[in-house]
């Protein structure tokens, strides 16, 4: 499949880019799927590698809700929970946008990836072009920022302590970001930031 270019002059390009980037916004985004997921409210996904057992099945829970509330779920689906939360999200046909580290023209998209995509429910979504095509921390980093500017609203389920999920959450914070977690001793360090915690049935506490 063959991505589509969205300029920054387009209808589509997320104005959030604008507003976060500013002069340094990406000149053009590259999709291949439905580039009308970009209009949903969508829910944004990072996660430490390491998490503490409780706060992985709150966080599988959490997503088995979400369609009742016809939320759009993006993330790089990198970290180990965050691959297991998009094949949870797969099996249940939510809206996703995947947004890896690199460029995704050439990529070659996998099995699993085109019935979702066929059906309208699937985007892949990239800030990289071609020049771009290998996972760097840099590249990584800019991702998630990518990321986060284009989401309503973030989930960290856990963020270890000092850790760059840790300093991401602060950095979000500090931008007026919505970020929300689950009310864990875990995770007291987000709430200090100020994470809102979620209640039943994904409520903010």
């Amino acid at each position: 499949m063959n991505p589509v270019v969205i300029k920054l002059t387009d209808a589509l390009y997320p104005s959030a880019l604008r507003e976060v980037f500013k002069k340094d916004a990406p000149e053009a985004i590259t999709a291949i799927g439905n580039p009308d997921l970009l209009k949903e409210n969508k829910l944004a996904v990072f996660c430490s590698s390491k998490c503490p057992g409780e706060l992985i099945l709150k966080t599988y829970d959490f997503l088995r809700q979400l369609k009742e509330s016809s939320q759009t779920v993006i993330s790089g689906f990198h970290s180990t929970i965050e691959q297991e939360c998009l094949n949870i999200l797969l099996k249940r046909r939510q809206n996703i946008i995947i947004c890896p580290a690199r460029s995704i023209e050439g990529m070659k998209i996998n099995k699993q990836y085109q019935k979702p995509i066929e059906e309208g429910r699937l985007l892949f979504l990239s800030p990289f072009d071609i020049k771009n095509s290998r996972i760097s921390a840099q590249r990584s980093e800019f991702r998630n920022q990518f990321v986060a500017a284009i989401a309503d609203k973030i989930l960290i389920p856990h963020a270890a302590p000092d850790s760059k999920t840790e300093r991401l959450c602060r950095q979000l914070i500090e931008k007026g970001k919505t970020i929300l977690t689950f009310d864990a001793e875990h995770n007291r360090n987000l709430i200090e930031l100020g994470a809102m915690v979620i209640v039943e049935k994904g409520l903010i506490k």
